[in-house]
């Protein structure tokens, strides 16, 4: 069947469709990640966008229930230059096609994805429409121009949970998959906000040492702060962080009451928590082989990473200083107090299927917890 992506600035690409048929809109963004589009497809991170592959063959590893990152796909559209619909994977138990036809994403694939994103790069990233049902032109670029602006927007509402619930599942294990952690083990209680939460940031909390209690995005600093935790954790999310006003009052009621470890937006909304400002990048970072300094060690790590706004360092003033950076376009990667146990990075340490470059920050907060029991 055939489809068109149309951008607001009116370039159109013409290619095929695959997963479910119909409308969808968004913005677009590319991912430079080679593996991993299942997790790609299942980060809440995503909402409000549709994701271009940059890597040439997508689906060749089918679908597997073990390597979702959430409860469900919340991008508006993927886009990939050639769909492999025979897949082999010994843990596959369905196509990529069949999946995205499942949860209603609709795709398109055998256009040219490299030109779409060097487009991209050149102009930033833009709202746009994929369809199997329109193909005028003129009516599909006015489509694009009519979707609002992901500035404003908060989308992290709409995939947080809906109440408290506890997590117990660790890393995965070739010979036993995910286990179930007792909590008598489990040494610090940590209360992680979920503004779009993914699994694995739970599972490495747990394999850690931390018991988890997850809390809906507006859950009330007072009420978790009851449970007596450890320390806070600040999810990843989609959206913009700004409109959040009630969240960032509530993660200033624990600043100088615990230990705060945040990730992706959690990290933005610590930094405007902090007195700071966010500012809209012109194409984002999507992907798993960007390169960030760790400023206390001075080492290189390879990081994946999927935000489309930073955190101004400056506006900070004296409050926090620089944690890490960007290498590649030198924003800021990671912020940490310049007095309490508070600190958070935009990348994602947690990184399913990696890199794992990273992890030891989850180290870095169970040690923070232990300092300040």
């Amino acid at each position: 069947m055939k489809a068109v992506l149309a951008l607001a600035d009116g370039r159109i690409f013409e290619g095929r469709s695959f997963g479910s048929g119909g409308e969808a809109c968004g913005e677009v963004v590319f991912n430079t990640a080679m593996t991993g589009y299942q997790e790609v497809l299942t980060d809440p991170s995503y909402k409000g966008q549709m994701v271009t592959m940059t890597y040439t063959q997508i689906g060749n590893t089918g679908i597997n229930p073990e390597d979702i990152e959430s409860r469900g796909l919340f991008l508006s559209g993927f886009i990939v230059r050639e769909y492999q619909e025979c897949y082999s994977n010994w843990r596959a138990t369905m196509s990529l096609d069949a999946y995205l036809k499942e949860n209603g994403v609709v795709g398109i694939h055998g256009l040219d994805t490299r030109a779409l994103t060097r487009h991209l790069r050149d102009k930033g990233a833009q709202n746009g429409v994929i369809s199997t049902v329109d193909f005028d032109h003129a009516s599909l670029v006015a489509k694009a121009r009519s979707v609002p602006s992901m500035s404003g927007l908060d989308l992290a509402s709409g995939v947080s949970c809906a109440k408290p619930y506890h997590w117990s599942e660790g890393l995965w294990d070739l010979a036993g998959g995910y286990p179930q952690v007792e909590r008598a083990s489990l040494k610090y209680r940590v209360v992680a906000y979920d503004f779009g939460i993914k699994y694995n940031i739970l599972r490495c909390l747990v394999d850690a040492g931390c018991d988890v209690t997850v809390v809906p995005a507006g859950f009330p600093a007072e009420e978790a702060l009851a449970m007596n935790p450890d320390g806070i954790f600040l999810s990843n999310g989609p959206g913009d962080p700004e409109p959040l006003l009630a969240v960032q009052e509530e993660i200033r009621r624990f600043v100088g009451r615990k230990p705060i470890f945040g990730i992706c937006l959690g990290h933005q909304l610590l930094g405007l928590a902090l007195g700071g400002r966010t500012m809209k990048l012109p194409f984002g970072n999507h992907g798993s082989n960007l390169p960030v300094m760790d400023m206390e060690s001075r080492k290189v790590e390879i990081t994946a990473q999927n935000h489309g706004f930073a955190v101004d360092l400056e506006s900070l003033g004296d409050i926090a200083c620089l944690g890490h950076e960007n290498l590649n376009d030198q924003t800021v990667e990671g912020i940490r107090h310049c007095e309490l146990p508070i600190f958070s990075v935009q990348h994602h340490p947690e990184a399913s299927p990696g890199p794992h470059d990273s992890h030891y920050l989850f180290g870095r907060f169970v040690e923070m917890m232990e300092k300040n029991r």
